[in-house]
């Protein structure tokens, strides 16, 4: 809303330029960044402790319901970690801005002089941002918004954040705790249910891995092959105690 009433103050010409230009720009980091979390965990941990009971000779029977038990505790305990971490962010949020409301309030030629020091920062001269300062300061609202994202860095919240990113993490764990359990829900000898499992997850971390790679502007093929590294230590991690434990 505030982004169409400035450009609606624009002059006609530059709001022709931006109504026929189109930006195209990945927009979704928040969601990605709760599907990583909640995928990565999600074929590590159940892939580990599968290996590690198949390694203790236990049946798939065991295997599958420790699996699942793990996988249900797990979503639960990343969904409710990821709920108060967004919950916290929105929190330290309004009080920063109820702090710096109170500034303007009180001492607002400290703080116009902050924005003039912030547009410095920039290379934008005294004669040039002095009619910026004087603009913001006859609106609060917009002084608000500028202080608490160019001094601050903090953008405004969703305020259903909070749920989204617990619902998200959630799922995603379920999604990719799920993978290294399908061979037992098949094949009654753990023994060799396991070896199935290493390939399916094995497999499963490298396509995640790529895509990973993919969104998050890093190289694909090298954040394949370290995330299935990854999980391929942590369940041969698993997989060697309990052989050395239970023979």
């Amino acid at each position: 809303m505030a982004d169409a009433e400035h450009r609606l103050s624009l002059e006609p010409e530059k709001q022709g330029l931006l109504n026929r230009h189109t930006e195209k720009h990945f927009t979704a980091g928040e969601i990605v960044r709760d599907i990583i979390i909640g995928v990565s965990d999600g074929l590590t941990v159940p892939f580990a402790l599968a290996a590690g009971l198949s390694g203790a000779n236990a049946t798939s029977s065991i295997v599958l319901t420790a699996g699942i038990a793990e996988v249900a505790a797990g979503a639960i305990s990343m969904g409710l970690g990821g709920y108060l971490a967004a919950k916290s962010e929105a929190d330290h949020y309004r009080r920063e801005l109820k702090r710096e409301q109170e500034e303007i309030i009180a001492v607002p030629d400290t703080e116009a002089a902050e924005v003039a020091e912030i547009l410095a920062e920039y290379g934008i001269e005294a004669h040039e941002y002095a009619p910026v300062v004087n603009a913001l300061r006859k609106n609060p609202q917009a002084w608000l918004d500028f202080m608490m994202k160019f001094e601050l860095g903090l953008e405004k919240p969703d305020p259903r954040r909070a749920l989204h990113s617990a619902m998200t993490i959630a799922i995603a764990y379920v999604l990719g705790g799920l993978v290294p359990l399908v061979p037992y829900m098949f094949i009654p000898s753990a023994t060799e249910a396991v070896l199935f499992s290493v390939v399916v997850t094995l497999v499963a971390l490298l396509i995640f891995g790529f895509a990973k790679g993919y969104f998050t502007g890093n190289k694909p093929l090298r954040s394949a092959l370290e995330t299935t590294l990854i999980g391929a230590i942590a369940s041969a991690a698993a997989f060697g105690m309990a052989k050395a434990f239970h023979p």
